[in-house]
């Protein structure tokens, strides 16, 4: 079977040793390519601390943010649906999203100028992306991923030991880190998970959260820079963001969710020539048309239940900012 000629291009690119920045998107169907010494001046990026801009990360008006999320009734029949394959073992773990309508005083770039996060993209004044979630890191021939499952208000007493002793938390976060183990196992050897559900604080401009995450490390073949394309290609989507098994439960996705998904859940990063360092596009605001919307998720398994998955869907659609 032809390669994808997003696949082949990464794969010249990396050979060249050229540095180049790549944005993904979750069906592959509108990949993006650029050499990072003609990045467009409408696109900028942040990957942890390397970035091609140098706007200030301050807000200069308060910020209005009125949320309009799909309604319960529409979210309990993609529930139900999911459920209903969960039930008959077609899917063990799926991550069900749906778009929440925003109102705000900020533009796309004003947003992005005040959020905080490791993963941030500003695309043409089409989207922006303010993620805390790593998709893969690969440096001095190792490779690691960090899955990001379980997230609980900080300001609730007992917060830590809350989330870390949820049974359905714990069972969604043990499939994902199995998923991702597994999936870096494609291109790595010796793939361990070298730290187990650790805690990290997020800051939102409405409430302080923790998010439950684990590394996985592996090692790459010394050559692998020939191969980038291919090793993404095996990889994608990233399993935290779509579920296991992974092939079937991306089918069921397309059944259940309201459309495709485009640049929402899909990654981007940059390879400076040596390493690879990319996030996963979550924490995601799109405009459309005359409206804008902001994409989020949840994760379905057979413990879920339906009022609580709707609240952690509405509970994700926050800018990263510190609150007020």
């Amino acid at each position: 079977m032809k390669q994808p000629s997003w696949v082949q291009e990464m794969n010249d690119m990396g050979a060249k040793r050229q540095p180049f920045l790549f944005i993904l998107d979750f069906e592959c169907q509108k990949p993006k390519i650029y050499p990072l010494d003609r990045v467009p001046d409408t696109i900028f990026y942040k990957c942890n601390s390397v970035k091609n801009y140098e706007l200030k990360g301050q807000r200069s008006k308060p910020l209005v943010f009125e949320k309009k999320p799909v309604d319960i009734n529409t979210f309990s029949k993609g529930f139900e649906q999911v459920m209903n394959e969960i039930n008959i073992g077609n899917s063990f773990l799926l991550n069900l999203t749906y778009p929440t309508e925003i109102k705000t005083n900020y533009t796309l770039k004003e947003m992005f100028n005040a959020s905080h996060a490791k993963y941030k993209l500003y695309y043409r004044d089409r989207f922006i992306v303010s993620s805390p979630e790593t998709f893969v890191q690969i440096k001095e021939g190792k490779i690691y991923t960090f899955p990001m499952k379980g997230t609980i208000n900080a300001d609730i007493p007992n917060a830590r030991e809350i989330i870390l002793s949820d049974t359905k938390e714990t069972a969604e976060h043990y499939t994902i880190v199995d998923l991702l183990r597994n999936d870096l196992s494609q291109v790595a050897s010796n793939v361990n998970v070298t730290k187990f559900r650790y805690i990290d604080l997020l800051e939102t401009h409405e409430k302080r959260l923790l998010q439950v995450s684990s590394e996985i490390v592996g090692d790459m073949p010394s050559d692998y820079h020939h191969e980038l394309g291919s090793i993404f290609e095996k990889l994608l989507p990233a399993g935290s963001i779509s579920g296991a098994p992974k092939k079937k439960t991306i089918d069921i996705i397309k059944k259940a969710e309201m459309d495709c998904r485009g640049y929402y859940t899909g990654i981007f990063g940059i390879f400076d020539g040596q390493n690879v360092d990319s996030g996963v596009m979550i924490r995601y605001i799109e405009k459309q048309g005359n409206t804008i919307k902001y994409r989020s998720g949840c994760g379905i398994t057979s413990m879920s239940d339906m009022e609580m998955e709707y609240q952690e869907l509405l509970d994700k659609v926050y800018l990263p900012i510190h609150s007020l």
